[in-house]
């Protein structure tokens, strides 16, 4: 396999998870974003932790998305994240009901 078809092959699976992404992102209420990965959730728990003067954070979620194009499958049941480095978490907009118009 030549470096651009590996190229090719990247992009190709970036844009999969991309699409996978916007099709499902609604379903979720928050996204969580740590040093290594980035996640779809419905249930976080941040615990900050103190060992030996060193802070850390605990990340728990439930039924998460991971966005991540190498993993066979991306729906995880439980999550828990190890951090020493911020963790950002953010509450996504759900849109009201939509009726179909006219």
């Amino acid at each position: 396999m030549s470096t651009e078809d590996l190229e090719q092959y990247e992009t190709e699976m970036e844009l999969q998870l991309y699409r996978e992404y916007r099709d499902i992102v609604r379903q979720f209420s928050y996204v969580v974003e740590t040093e290594r990965r980035f996640y779809l959730t419905n249930s976080v728990d941040l615990q900050p932790r103190n060992a030996d003067g060193e802070i850390y954070f605990e990340v728990a979620m439930q039924d998460a998305w991971v966005w991540d194009m190498y993993r066979p499958a991306r729906f995880v049941k439980n999550v828990r994240v190890v951090t020493f480095k911020d963790v950002n978490i953010e509450e996504l907009e759900r849109p009201e009901l939509e009726l179909p118009g006219d």
